[in-house]
């Protein structure tokens, strides 16, 4: 999910394997000055976890900070989601070799996890390895990160000088100093919002009671808010389909429930993926089952529908925008659930000199690879440090967050990225440059409107497991 790989979580996600050997000359030390410093990674999800892990294994100092009070905060807010990519996509290199020095035994490698698996059978004993444990801190928040004495404007020496981390852990802020800096943290929690323009307003903020940004847990407290009620899903990618499939779940046992889904897309047709052609069979499970409801009218679809205003009316949500140049409304909603992807938190990043693509919000040299106007998902390549670079010297964007707003992560991506990284700052450049991913391919990335499919690497919801 969104995602949620999400987000954990979805292109490198439909790549064949790839590999890179782009060798450089480079003018610089991979970690030049301050080499008894640690290097410092924001965020224990399965990315920032995976850095750990290549990090112990090359013998490197390392401090962990999560803002949350368990490792996989983010994932256990979708912990009732399965992803539709199985466990042997989902699991880092490095940490199974520092798990199966310790005994783990590994899931099946062909069973599709739930989020909340994911923490408890492969996360949580990750942190809890002696080679990561002691260099974890929950409940640390990082709050801003600069240079040591150096604010933005400043040049001079600014490539030797140590990153400065403000983080906020116990009521108080403290200064940890480090030689690199990993940014994992993520994109989950800042959503886009359901305007077509991309913009929040105080309208939509101020209904924030009666529309949710993710998947909902309809088998727990907030069935009950949706059970014969007249629910919008808005956005037109898998983590809209899961959502969908369970309201439709919903609706069996309430013939009152009434479902209509907005998006953007020119037809509900470009929804449907790679169906039965896509390589994850969880994945195209999705694409046929909705398919399958629509044609039995038990979804009502409007599309294309750019949404404009929102507002509230005698207790309920009224929806206006444009469908094929024409104004349009839609009354009387109770519910809206908005799954228009997500977008990077770049609060805490002011003075550090970025290197971002204006459009995408992905790291830049990344951009033109994951562009999803420009590429379907089949023709994104593998990337690593080189590709993941800024202007500031060993400072990195990974996993979800590399990526922007561009929807099309997967978690081996990620992984990728970190391994990368970690033999670079470690001075091992052959290994750094030596960039490989094998994963399956998808019918989505060889369909006409493949440039517009979103979530490509998204989880699928528990309701879909009969679909599997």
């Amino acid at each position: 999910m969104k995602d949620m790989e999400s987000k954990v979580a979805s292109s490198s996600c439909c790549t064949p394997q790839v590999s890179l050997n782009t060798k450089e000359t480079r003018q610089e030390e991979p970690a030049p000055g301050n080499k008894n410093l640690p290097v410092a990674i924001i965020g224990a999800g399965p990315i920032g976890l995976a850095a750990a892990a290549h990090l112990a294994e090359r013998g490197q100092k390392f401090i962990l900070f999560e803002a949350g009070s368990s490792v996989g905060q983010n994932i256990l807010q979708w912990g009732h989601v399965r992803l539709f990519s199985p466990w042997q996509y989902n699991i880092d290199k490095a940490a199974e070799r520092l798990l199966r020095k310790q005994g783990w035994q590994s899931p099946i490698l062909t069973e599709l996890p739930f989020g909340q698996e994911i923490v408890n059978q492969y996360l949580e004993p990750l942190a809890n390895l002696p080679e990561l444990a002691p260099h974890i801190m929950l409940n640390s928040r990082v709050i801003s990160i600069s240079k040591k004495n150096t604010d933005k404007m400043k040049s001079a020496n600014r490539a030797v000088e140590p990153f400065v981390l403000y983080v906020e852990t116990n009521d108080s802020t403290k200064r940890f100093e480090s030689r690199a800096v990993i940014d994992a943290s993520g994109t989950w929690g800042h959503s886009n919002p359901l305007h077509a323009d991309g913009i929040w307003t105080r309208e939509e903020r101020n209904l924030k009671d009666h529309i949710y940004y993710g998947i909902p847990d309809l088998s727990a407290e907030q069935k009950q808010k949706y059970t014969g009620k007249r629910v919008a899903v808005v956005g037109g990618g898998h983590s809209a389909i899961n959502t969908l499939l369970d309201l439709a779940k919903l609706k069996e046992t309430d013939l009152n429930t009434e479902i209509i889904w907005m998006m953007r897309k020119n037809s509900v047709e470009e929804a449907y993926g790679g169906e039965e052609h896509d390589q994850l069979e969880a994945r195209g499970a999705l694409g046929r089952h909705i398919h399958q409801l629509i044609d039995a009218g038990e979804i009502q679809v409007v599309t294309p529908f750019m949404i404009e205003k929102v507002s509230k009316h005698d207790g309920r949500i009224h929806i206006k925008g444009t469908s094929n140049g024409e104004a349009k409304e839609i009354q009387g909603i109770d519910e809206v659930i908005v799954n228009t992807g997500s977008r990077p938190d770049f609060s805490f990043l002011g003075e550090v000199r970025l290197s971002i693509d204006p459009a995408t919000e992905s790291v830049e040299t990344l951009a033109p690879l994951i562009d999803p106007n420009v590429h379907s998902c089949g023709t994104v390549r593998p990337h690593g440090e080189k590709e993941l670079r800024h202007l500031d010297k060993n400072f990195y964007l990974v996993g979800m967050k590399s990526y922007g707003r561009a929807p099309t992560f997967l978690m081996a991506t990620g992984y990728e990225q970190v391994r990368s990284i970690a033999a670079y700052l470690d001075g091992d450049l052959e290994a750094a440059s030596k960039v490989e991913l094998d994963l399956p391919e998808t019918g989505v990335c060889g369909i006409s409107s493949a440039p517009n499919a979103n979530d490509c690497c998204m989880p699928v919801s528990s309701a879909k497991t009969s679909c599997s």
